[in-house]
C-alpha cells in the first residue's frame, strides 16, 4: 500500500519575514548559554569515576 505524498508547507509574506527574523535572533543568542557549572560537575563525576 502506497503512502500519499503530502505537500510541503511554504511560508509567505509577513509570516516568512517573521520566521526569518526570529531565526536570526535565535542564532545570535545560541551561544549565550553558560554551561560552565554543568561542565565542572561533569569533570568531578569523571574524575571520581577515573575516566
Amino acid at each position: 500500500m502506497a503512502l500519499a505524498i503530502s505537500s510541503i508547507p511554504v511560508l509567505k509574506d509577513k509570516l516568512a519575514e517573521t520566521f526569518i527574523k526570529k531565526a536570526k535572533q535565535a542564532e545570535k543568542e545560541k551561544s549565550s548559554i553558560d554551561f560552565s557549572k554543568q561542565r565542572e560537575e561533569m569533570r568531578k563525576i569523571l574524575k571520581k569515576a577515573q575516566i
